[in-house]
């Protein structure tokens, strides 16, 4: 019997690779015992991320947009530490955008770093507010979120 393969750890990606940044303070609570920020805050800077560049762009108000992505997928490989206090830049690109899906890649970067300290991937689902059903994203949403197509 064969044991079973480890996936492979992607190389991180520099800040050339991210079309859009958004800046992320770090706050006294995002720090453990440690003396860094914890691993489960990455997840929630992904989260920020990406739906503060959907509010920037005006393709979602969080309190009356009759439509939202919601979180299908995540995860993050870790680099280097983050710490308390500094601004996280969080690169954002999208690796593909199906009927009703997107896929992000996001960096997360310290001021003046080339490479990130972690960097993970998010799937975002676009849903109806109410149903939590899938519907198509439309065309003015494709149109924006192009703009952070990799490659």
């Amino acid at each position: 019997m064969t044991s079973p393969s480890k996936p492979e750890r992607p190389l991180p990606l520099g800040r050339d690779a991210y079309p859009a940044f958004q800046n992320i303070p770090t706050r006294w609570m995002d720090a453990d015992i440690y003396g860094h920020v914890n691993n489960v805050q990455y997840l929630s800077f992904f989260d920020t991320a990406v739906n503060g560049w959907y509010v920037s762009q005006g393709l979602l108000d969080p309190r009356s947009s009759p439509t939202v992505f919601l979180v299908v997928e995540t995860g993050c490989h870790y680099f280097s530490e983050l710490i308390f206090p500094e601004t996280v830049e969080a690169g954002i690109r999208i690796e593909k955008i199906g009927s009703s899906s997107v896929i992000y890649q996001i960096g997360l970067f310290q001021a003046s770093k080339e490479k990130p300290a972690a960097q993970g991937r998010f799937v975002h689902v676009h849903v109806d507010r109410e149903t939590r059903r899938p519907l198509a994203i439309p065309q003015e949403t494709r149109d924006k979120l192009t703009l952070l197509t990799a490659g």
